[in-house]
């Protein structure tokens, strides 16, 4: 059980499963990373670990009496109505709320998910109407999308192209609106009943493969500790409340790094270098693996990024990509990662000389002019 009325199962008492909460909580220190598909057998902790995330992270500013979550000190990401608001001289006052966590329904229609603007009273009266839908909910937050192979192709399109572009557009008749849709998207799925499309496999960022616990001792601590959730949420609570406040104010702490996290050329050509000789389509790997790891480095409190930042990142961008079965035992070893991160740097170091550091935000450190990569 994972949720008993207004308290959720806390993160870190969830037993084992470190590269889910790890592939979580990168995500949650930069949400532009893409969401992380968890693909396993049930009853591994997949929602729980989900809902938990949006518990621990901290509330965050709102646009008093905004349905979509606006950020009042972030402008340039404002849904229409805001903007006109704000065009016409209007203040707009703010309140804290928490972070949402929303799950998409089964069944949810195109509409449900991205809203609908409604016509009859924009051409009677004038009046520009827009009924939120999912996208808008769970903008700032997380949205949990459960069995995501089990949903229509089109439903998912429309997920990725939000979680990627971070805004969400309706057009109806020549009206348009818009609203941010930043969330961290995490979506859950059993193999055994149907698999993605590579093309949809591909757009979600990180990916997961988890399976129950074999160890008897972790078993049973996963029983003591759902039963005592059970019997009694608040106590349970309080007694993980100082690992929770510790988690939540490391992920503000890696939020706040990471802007300052650099690395170089040399770490892009390893990248590069790594992926081209795993025969790896496309180029978004490259990018996902190069935030992550960056990610990773304010995780550990770092500002320059390592091998072994690249080595996990690779790790939890590599499982969905490969179309080679022998990764199947790669991905159990993490030396075996380490040491083709090592080969590719190798191939890199000869061909591309170290260069300025740079940061993702494209400024070269040390300095305050921007530095296009």
């Amino acid at each position: 059980m994972a949720y008993s009325g207004r308290f959720v199962f806390p993160f870190t008492a969830i037993v084992d499963q470190e590269r889910m909460k790890r592939a979580l909580i990168l995500n949650a220190i930069n949400s532009r990373i893409g969401g992380v598909l968890i693909r396993g057998e049930r009853g591994t902790a997949k929602s729980t670990a989900a809902r938990a995330l949006a518990a621990l992270l901290p509330d965050i500013d709102v646009v008093a009496g905004d349905p979509f979550g606006c950020d009042p000190d972030q402008p340039t990401t404002w849904c229409t109505n805001c903007r006109d608001h704000a065009a016409q001289g209007e203040s707009l006052p703010r309140v804290t709320k928490k972070v949402p966590f929303v799950e998409l329904p089964i069944g949810a229609t195109e509409d449900r998910v991205v809203g609908t603007l409604d016509i009859e009273r924009a051409i009677q009266k004038g009046e520009r109407r827009f009924e939120p839908g999912v996208l808008a909910a769970a903008n700032r937050g997380v949205l949990y999308v459960d069995e995501v192979n089990l949903l229509d192709d089109h439903i998912v399109d429309v997920l990725l192209d939000a979680a990627a572009m971070g805004v969400n557009t309706v057009e109806r008749e020549g009206i348009s609106f818009q609203h941010p849709a930043r969330f961290i998207l995490v979506g859950t799925m059993n193999p055994e009943e149907g698999d993605l499309r590579p093309q949809l496999l591909d757009r979600f960022a990180l990916c997961v493969d988890v399976q129950g616990v074999r160890d008897a001792r972790a078993r049973m601590a996963i029983m003591e500790r759902n039963l005592a959730f059970e019997q009694d949420p608040e106590g349970f609570y309080e007694e993980w409340r100082p690992q929770e406040a510790l988690l939540a104010r490391r992920i503000e702490e890696a939020r706040c790094l990471l802007p300052e996290v650099c690395y170089t050329r040399t770490d892009m050509a390893t990248i590069a270098e790594m992926m081209a000789g795993l025969g790896v389509d496309g180029h978004r790997a490259d990018l996902v693996i190069l935030k992550t790891a960056v990610a990773h480095a304010a995780w550990e409190g770092r500002r320059r990024i390592t091998d072994r930042d690249i080595m996990l990142a690779a790790e939890l961008t590599l499982p969905h990509r490969l179309k080679r079965k022998p990764f199947d035992e790669v991905q159990t070893s993490i030396a075996e990662l380490d040491k083709m991160v090592a080969a590719a740097r190798d191939r890199a170091a000869e061909s591309e000389p170290e260069a300025e550091e740079v940061s993702l935000q494209g400024e070269a450190a040390g300095e305050d002019r921007p530095k296009k990569v």
